[in-house]
């Protein structure tokens, strides 16, 4: 054949393609397959609070070496039952414990750290105790109801040399730190917009929403920190505009349906599309549009490689139905990194002034939103360094 002459020599005396980077879950493998048990001794941990997040984390924490679960605090007693039978081998020694009896917790020094992932109006006193019993925390978004109190303890966490970590799942994902590293080596330019689109598959439980703190406090600030992660700027000016579509939800003085326009100093444009309802699955997606380019990431789906062909009609797998399946694997990194950074072997990637600056432009577009006017953002040396 005419092509015989592009033939390669045998792949067993060439070189070898290395794993792409875009392949993390083989990278895990290569990573766990090492079976190194150099590694410290296990944290002791105690998750407060087995909700939407909580659940999550304790799936990950029961299946993780590096680990021993001492003690989870719930309210409920009859999912405390559950949880028991469900891991009655691997969490036989795990106390379980209501809230009333949480004190105990804090003064068992043989907990390393304490997972914060009850109800929103808790945090504070929850993470208060962890740092003044000298114990790090791992709290979920927000760590109090204010900016004020969140720099408290902050300051807190500064004084008794403990880790105040608070999660923002994304920036753990593997698409949008791809996109994040390009835009910051310059491969499409100077950026002139940033889309977010986040909507829910199905609006959230309403016990939850009343405490979760409101739309902009408890869901925007995941697209919020998305935003300012990926430009490193905050911004200066931000429009919103949002209504309540779902009767129940309006019924609670919150919203449903929120865009935000945020503007930078740099003249870059970012808008923001949430929503508490998706019929077709938990949609989300990040584009950044440059001078010289632009770089996206579209839906994640189960099973992206099946296709379906009919006369007239092509169909693709769904997308992810809820943030647990489409942030699985980031939620497994981000406790990992905490982890990491307790030992050590790594620097914080979400910082207290980040933090901090989303809770201050989430306030700002709550009251854009309440007010109907623009709302101007000031920032001062110490919360830009």
């Amino acid at each position: 054949m005419a092509t015989n002459k592009y033939k390669l020599t045998s792949p067993y005396t060439r070189q070898s393609l290395d794993c792409p980077p875009e392949d993390e879950v083989y990278k895990t493998y290569l990573e766990t397959t090492k079976f190194d048990s150099s590694t410290s001794e296990p944290f002791g941990v105690a998750i407060f609070g087995i909700g939407r997040a909580g659940s999550i984390h304790l799936i990950n924490l029961a299946e993780n070496r590096r680990v021993d679960i001492l003690y989870i605090v719930d309210d409920d007693v009859n999912k405390l039952d559950k949880i028991k039978n469900y891991y009655k081998r691997s969490l036989d020694k795990t106390v379980f414990l209501q809230s009333k009896d949480q004190q105990q917790v804090f003064e068992d020094t043989g907990v390393d750290f304490i997972v914060c992932a009850s109800p929103t109006f808790t945090h504070e006193n929850i993470v208060k105790n962890a740092l003044q019993n000298k114990k790090a925390i791992f709290c979920e978004k927000p760590i109090s109801e204010s900016i004020v109190q969140s720099k408290a303890l902050f300051e807190l966490s500064e004084k008794v040399q403990r880790i105040l970590f608070s999660a923002f799942n994304r920036r753990f994902d593997d698409s949008y730190n791809t996109i994040k590293k390009k835009v910051m080596r310059g491969d499409i330019g100077r950026v002139l917009t940033v889309k977010v689109c986040s909507r829910d598959g199905c609006p959230p439980p309403l016990d939850y929403l009343k405490t979760s703190g409101g739309i902009f406090h408890d869901c925007a600030v995941h697209d919020i920190d998305q935003v300012i992660s990926v430009l490193g700027e905050y911004p200066t000016k931000v429009s919103v505009f949002a209504e309540a579509n779902i009767p129940e939800i309006a019924a609670i003085d919150d919203a449903d349906t929120v865009n935000i326009i945020m503007s930078f100093e740099s003249g870059t444009l970012a808008m923001i599309d949430l929503s508490r309802q998706c019929i077709f699955g938990y949609d989300q997606r990040l584009e950044v549009f440059g001078e010289k380019g632009m770089i996206k990431a579209e839906n994640k789906s189960p099973m992206s490689n099946l296709e379906e062909y009919q006369p007239g009609v092509t169909k693709k797998s769904p997308i992810y139905y809820s943030f647990a399946s489409r942030y699985q694997e980031a939620y497994r990194k981000e406790m990992d990194h905490f982890m990491n950074v307790l030992e050590g072997k790594e620097e914080l990637i979400i910082t207290k002034k980040d933090l901090l600056a989303v809770s201050k432009i989430a306030a700002a577009c709550e009251k854009s939103w309440r007010t109907g006017q623009v709302v101007f953002l000031t920032w001062t040396e110490e919360e830009l360094h």
